[in-house]
């Protein structure tokens, strides 16, 4: 398969198609360009992937939603699932090993672990909200001199 642009209209609809490897780049980053040929020879072995590019200057939005600070960046995502985010390009056979580990790995598992993760920040943040020392006229009165 062969890469796909990504916008901002298109974004929801191909990042839930299973595995999914996005390149943030830029045409003025020479490793930008120079990892182009790698991606694109990647998104021929592995047609069971989608292989998505994304223009940081044309695609400020995504790029500022996913918090990208240098370029080229390589996102991967599983059904929709950020699990990892690297700034440089990668070698093919590094790229082909990561896929396999993605493809290896057991997302009802990968879900019920940032569900856990999800219910206990929320706990804690309901507790902090809660506290005694967070309503305190003694914390109230910190800032308002």
């Amino acid at each position: 398969m062969a890469t796909v642009t990504v916008t901002e209209e298109n974004f929801e609809t191909i990042s839930t198609q299973g595995i999914v490897l996005l390149d943030f780049w830029a045409s003025w980053c020479g490793p930008c360009r120079a990892f182009a040929p790698v991606f694109e020879a990647a998104s021929k072995r592995h047609p069971d992937v989608v292989f998505g590019k994304i223009d940081t200057e044309a695609e400020q939005g995504l790029a500022a939603a996913f918090r990208i600070r240098a370029i080229p960046t390589l996102m991967v995502m599983r059904d929709g699932i950020v699990l990892a985010s690297q700034a440089g390009s990668l070698p093919g056979a590094t790229l082909d090993r990561l896929i396999a580990e993605v493809q290896a790995l057991d997302m009802d598992e990968i879900r019920a672990r940032l569900e856990r993760e999800e219910t206990a920040a929320q706990a804690a943040s309901n507790q902090a909200a809660s506290s005694p020392a967070a309503s305190s006229p003694a914390a109230s009165s910190q800032g308002g001199a």
